[in-house]
């Protein structure tokens, strides 16, 4: 059993807590370790086709990196998965939606920065306050962030390490909606069963090719090649590309195997 998160699974969603309340949900190594085993299995199981990330408690997401346990002496290494299992898994098609709870700083916030989708509680509040520490947000928060939103209001953000609230978040573009406080997770639990109904392997696909055409600089190539990525290979081969438009036309819902 996980020591310092909770994994729930329910039918084709899973849901990890990041499970460290008295230090408001900061992690350190031996949660990031294990954090990248959850995400592993995450990936690697074909039942599995949504995943949540949350926070314990309402007033934290996740501080980011545990200082004390820094300052202490102690190894620091992030595992090659990244801060929380996450933020250098650049090859995972599933969908992951954060349903940011409060306050999601540095390693928190980059967390959600590498997830699909953010929900925030309006009490949430996010920044890389890496600097002010004397520090830098090196697990992808400054990557991310200047891509997800104008590069002026990013850089302010870096530069000055101060934090907004989910509502200026929502207004910047990285936060998806704003619930009232302990609703975030209610909401992303209906928006993960939205995306649950549909195709799995679409989703993935999907998924797959509008992150690969963000990091492509030759649109017309990528168009012209996306049916013959794996992803669409494995889609329009599948059980489940028949199964779509037979539904549709017998006028009953698909039933989706992921297969």
């Amino acid at each position: 059993m996980p020591e310092f998160c909770k994994v729930e699974r329910d039918g084709h969603l899973l849901l990890v807590t990041l499970d460290r309340p008295d230090v408001m949900n900061a992690l350190h190594r031996p949660a990031n370790l294990e954090l990248e085993k959850v995400f592993d299995d995450f990936a690697a199981d074909p039942e599995l086709w949504v995943a949540i990330v949350t926070g314990a408690g309402e007033k934290a997401f996740s501080a980011g990196n545990d200082l004390k346990y820094l300052a202490g002496g102690n190894d620091t290494t992030v595992p090659p998965r990244g801060f929380g299992g996450l933020t250098a898994r650049f090859d995972l098609d599933k969908p992951v939606i954060a349903a940011v709870n409060g306050l999601a700083l540095g390693g928190g916030f980059e967390i959600a920065l590498a997830c699909d989708i953010i929900i925030a509680a309006e009490n949430a509040s996010f920044g890389l306050p890496e600097p002010r520490v004397g520090l830098a947000a090196v697990a992808g928060g400054l990557l991310r962030l200047t891509r997800q939103i104008p590069v002026k209001q990013a850089m302010e953000m870096i530069l000055t390490g101060r934090s907004v609230t989910a509502e200026e978040g929502l207004r910047l573009g990285f936060v998806n909606e704003v619930t009232p406080r302990g609703e975030c997770l209610a909401r992303a639990k209906s928006l993960a069963h939205e995306i649950l109904a549909n195709s799995p392997l679409a989703v993935r696909a999907a998924k797959h090719i509008a992150y690969r055409g963000l990091d492509s600089a030759d649109l017309e190539t990528l168009y012209r090649a996306q049916r013959n990525l794996p992803v669409a290979q494995v889609l329009y081969q599948s059980v489940d590309a028949r199964e779509g438009p037979k539904a549709f036309s017998e006028r009953r819902k698909p039933v989706w195997l992921g297969r």
